[in-house]
């Protein structure tokens, strides 16, 4: 057991918090490192000079929901401008839950992202861990009896994933999407970290379409605006008009000043395309700094092949990832996320940021050496 008191809510707003207000290095939230787009601020500046200030239309900006229609080839209709990622989880769950009456559990595959976990708490519905195998994917026949015992209606599934950055492959998608329409559940397909891969490029099966998918996505991460709060989530048309009206009361609109900025920028930079690639190239010189100083210290990795995180197994005699966290901030002002918050199971894993700048990512790697080097047995 810990010697450190934990705490009751997110550990990824305790560590972070503790940095915001004293200090240190951040490798525990996923804050991106780096500055927006130059351009995206002249945008945003020029915008504040227009009548913009007032509500958006619910459905979101009719220009920029034009833009993500043009960049998946979908109707406007399919798509919802919403207040982030995080919201985008939050009201299609509320509608599916409204829709069910709430008899349904919920599954995601091992470790999973804490709003994964925490709506069906809040919800009250069962969370079912889904470990992957040893080549880190998942047996159709055993996921199946999975969903069937615990009568599962909906998956969460993140591609690139958080905390661990595993790419499913596009035949893994497809089982997932098949057995969806087979044993009749929902899938919500979790894509932020769509620009943040390392070698090629995610499958977002907007082509696969239907009542049984939702899609979520949002401009946070890949142009380094956090603050902004503007996602999307996209869905086939029978559902929209329900989550629609649930949004009217729970979510209204998102900014109409930002979502005008937007448009400004993504209409004259071809979508962010130089931007996401330097923020992409960025992160992966991270990830390789990183990644190559917990090895020599004795960390476990698995494969990774993006998004914004190195997912990690301490090395042997370290059983305790909250002690580990706890003890590393203290002593060396580095914060890190201990794998428990993802997984009862994962105690000895720990999460690292890494869309951080690589001065940074050196300190926080001189730091770490330095703990182990204190704590050698």
């Amino acid at each position: 057991m810990s010697a450190y008191q934990k705490p009751k809510g997110s550990y990824i707003s305790y560590f972070s918090n503790m940095v915001k207000q004293h200090g240190g290095i951040n490798l525990a939230q996923g804050i991106p490192g780096f500055d927006p787009p130059v351009d995206l601020i002249e945008s945003l500046k020029d915008s504040a000079n227009l009548k913009v200030h007032q509500y958006a239309p619910g459905m979101g900006n009719f220009q920029l929901l034009q833009l993500i229609a043009d960049k998946y080839n979908l109707s406007i209709e399919n798509i919802l401008i919403v207040q982030g990622a995080t919201e985008s989880l939050s009201l299609i769950y509320t509608y599916i839950n409204k829709k069910l009456n709430g008899d349904f559990a919920v599954l995601s595959f091992e470790p999973a992202y804490e709003s994964y976990l925490q709506l069906p708490r809040i919800f009250g519905q069962d969370f079912i861990h889904f470990p992957l195998d040893s080549n880190y994917s998942f047996d159709s026949d055993m996921l199946s009896n999975a969903i069937k015992k615990h009568k599962v209606k909906l998956v969460f599934i993140s591609s690139p994933g958080n905390p661990y950055g595993k790419i499913w492959s596009r035949h893994e998608i497809d089982e997932l999407i098949r057995l969806s329409i087979t044993l009749d559940f929902y899938i919500v397909f979790d894509a932020v970290y769509e620009q943040l891969y390392f070698n090629e490029p995610p499958y977002i099966p907007i082509d696969k379409l239907s009542p049984n998918l939702f899609i979520v996505n949002s401009f946070s991460k890949m142009l380094c605006i956090t603050g902004w709060r503007i996602g999307y989530l996209i869905a086939h048309e029978s559902h929209m008009e329900g989550i629609k009206s649930i949004h009217d009361y729970i979510g209204l609109c998102a900014p109409s000043l930002l979502q005008h900025a937007l448009v400004g920028y993504l209409e004259k930079s071809d979508y962010a395309d130089e931007f996401t690639h330097f923020f992409r190239e960025n992160v992966k010189k991270s990830f390789g700094i990183l990644v190559e100083t917990l090895t020599v210290i004795g960390f476990s990795i698995p494969p990774i092949q993006g998004g914004c995180f190195v997912w990690a197994k301490l090395p042997d005699g370290w059983a305790d990832g909250f002690d580990f966290a706890s003890r590393l901030y203290e002593e060396q002002m580095v914060a890190v996320i201990p794998g428990e918050h993802f997984s009862g199971d994962k105690k000895e894993w720990i999460r690292f940021n890494i869309a951080r700048p690589q001065t940074e990512v050196i300190a926080a790697c001189n730091g770490i050496k330095i703990f182990f080097e204190t704590h050698k047995a």
